[in-house]
């Protein structure tokens, strides 16, 4: 079996979106199945305001329709709600074939926080907007119960959970060092990977009065203004593989700061590696570590206060933060994303079958009746 993705997330980018679909493809190639990507590599691109790294796609309905053609998929998943993912809508909905989606990102929130504009515009009709883009969809993916809730409350059809999983071989508490990327750390080691953007409200941690090392591990646009204004925390940049996970294991406390993430990969990154989480009581680490995922485990501090979630969290077992993210593996994240699109795709023709047949079986009813309107007349 084959699937198309479209997503206008992919390499070099470097997010949670980027890190779910390279895993799901690697697992789903196990199970027998090839997921192929629309990206915007081959597309002329053009750079997104305010987030340079990030390239928005110039594409055509022809480019598109070829892509699909020479595919021959037997499902189509839309990823993100950027030019690719609406072009394939478009294409998909032209052709009467099914589609999948998933929502990955709190777009309405991030908007909020960077356009100069009342919140409760900003929000609806950013809500509307992605209520439009998902409503002809088989099937809308989301992370969390949570935001599963959400959706539904906000008249999103269709709403399945898909979860997520973590590497636990690449992420593992023996990788944890005192000098590390050439630098001796002054212990207890605070950590946050994460764009380093204004909606992951990283300002949040770095203003907090903390003993020890304050260590931030990303890039982006808000990155030169924060490391001027704290200098007394490390920003180390972007890292991947390896030397991402040698930083994850020789921190003490992972500190999540933001309230718009849908899922947060990182707080399960960090848990493998033997990482308690400090975090605001949002969405998504209280759907992740809270009682909504695996139980009520004892992996993290969630408070209003994050300095007390901080100095919380030193106190925690790192074994136990192991234990918890070993049962989360990608291979099962996989299998249900397999399931929920070859479904979705399989349900949706199957409506659209039933629809015709009631055509069919009402227009035979109509011609019939007319024939035996006009024998009586006559």
């Amino acid at each position: 079996m084959k699937i198309l993705v479209a997503t206008d997330a992919w390499h070099p980018q470097v997010n949670g979106v980027v890190r779910t679909l390279g895993q799901v493809a690697h697992e789903a190639s196990a199970l027998g199945t090839d997921l192929e990507f629309l990206t915007p590599q081959g597309f002329w691109t053009l750079p997104m305001p305010g987030y340079p790294e990030i390239r928005l796609s110039l594409t055509g309905p022809g480019d598109i329709e070829r892509r699909l053609d020479r595919t021959r998929a037997d499902c189509v998943h839309i990823a993100t709600e950027g030019p690719i993912g609406l072009a394939v809508r478009r294409v998909c909905i032209k052709r009467g074939m099914p589609f999948t989606t998933s929502l990955h990102t709190r777009f309405p929130d991030y908007l909020a926080e960077r356009l100069p504009l009342p919140k409760r515009w900003t929000t609806e009709l950013a809500w509307a907007w992605l209520r439009r883009f998902h409503a002809q969809s088989a099937a809308v993916l989301v992370a969390t119960p949570t935001l599963q809730r959400e959706l539904i409350a906000r008249g999103f059809n269709n709403v399945k959970l898909w979860s997520r999983g973590v590497d636990a071989q690449m992420f593992r508490p023996d990788r944890r060092r005192d000098v590390i990327d050439g630098r001796q750390l002054s212990r207890p080691v605070f950590l946050t990977v994460g764009r380093v953007a204004v909606e992951k409200n990283i300002e949040a941690f770095l203003k907090l009065d903390l003993p020890g090392t304050k260590l931030v591990v990303g890039d982006g646009p808000a990155r030169a203004q924060l490391e001027k204004a704290y200098p007394d925390a490390l920003f180390v940049g972007a890292k991947q593989g390896d030397e991402l996970a040698n930083f994850y294991a020789s921190a003490d406390v992972f500190v999540f700061p933001s309230r718009t993430d849908t899922f947060g990969l990182v707080l399960l990154e960090a848990l493998a590696s033997g990482v308690p989480v400090a975090a605001f009581p949002a969405d998504a680490p209280r759907d992740v570590i809270g009682q909504s995922l695996l139980g009520d485990a004892a992996v993290g501090v969630l408070d209003e206060d994050l300095q007390a979630a901080c100095l919380g969290a030193l106190e925690l077992d790192r074994a136990a933060c192991r234990d918890f993210a070993e049962r989360l593996t990608w291979k099962a994240c996989t299998q249900t994303f397999l399931d929920l699109v070859t479904e979705g795709a399989r349900a949706w023709r199957e409506k659209r079958t039933r629809k015709e047949r009631l055509k069919t079986l009402f227009a035979s009813a109509r011609a019939r009746a007319r024939r035996r309107g006009g024998r009586a007349a006559a």
